[in-house]
Order: structure tokens, then C-alpha cells, then sequence
């Protein structure tokens, strides 16, 4: 079985297609303390389940994009651009 990702420009393609982003994370504030900095760039949740992560689509139209994988079967019902940070698919996004 392969694992596939939806572009919301491009359409499916196989995963060898895109780079991993990481999951998402809240960005601190530009004054936060050195500590804060330090887990937003090098500390995650890892959870075991559905969660929202990055993806850059390398070999297709180069945009980045949000996707909910779940990280125990890495099916991926949903994809979309930042700008629609709701997780609802707009634009023909959604992947089902």
C-alpha cells in the first residue's frame, strides 16, 4: 500500500512527491524568553493519532500546505492552504 497526500493545487500524489514540514506548533511571541524559543523549534507533541502537520509539495507546484495525518495508519482525510487554518477543506482541499 502506498501513501498518497492531496495537494490542494496539484491533486494526489504519492508521498515521495512532498517534503514533511513537521507538525504544527503556536509560534511564541517576538519577546518571549529563551526557553520558549528553545521548545518551539526543537521540542513536539508527537501525539499517536490525527494531527495537523506542514507539507511542501517539492515535485509539483512548490507551495506549502496543511494536512490532517494520522500518525498510527498515515491516512490523511484532509488537506488545505494555511490561509484556511479551520481544517475544512475550501477549494476542492478536502480529501476523502
Amino acid at each position: 500500500m502506498s501513501f498518497l497526500l492531496r495537494c490542494p493545487n496539484c491533486g494526489e500524489r504519492s508521498v515521495a512527491d512532498f517534503r514533511f514540514g513537521g507538525e504544527t506548533n503556536v509560534r511564541p511571541a517576538p519577546d518571549a524568553s529563551h526557553a520558549q524559543w528553545v521548545d518551539y523549534y526543537y521540542f513536539r507533541k508527537n501525539v499517536s493519532g490525527p494531527r495537523q502537520e506542514w507539507w511542501y509539495h517539492k515535485f509539483g507546484c512548490r507551495r506549502w500546505f496543511l494536512a490532517v495525518r494520522d500518525s498510527r495508519t498515515n491516512e490523511v482525510p484532509q488537506t488545505y492552504w494555511p490561509e484556511d487554518r479551520t481544517g475544512r477543506g475550501g477549494d476542492g482541499a478536502s480529501q476523502g
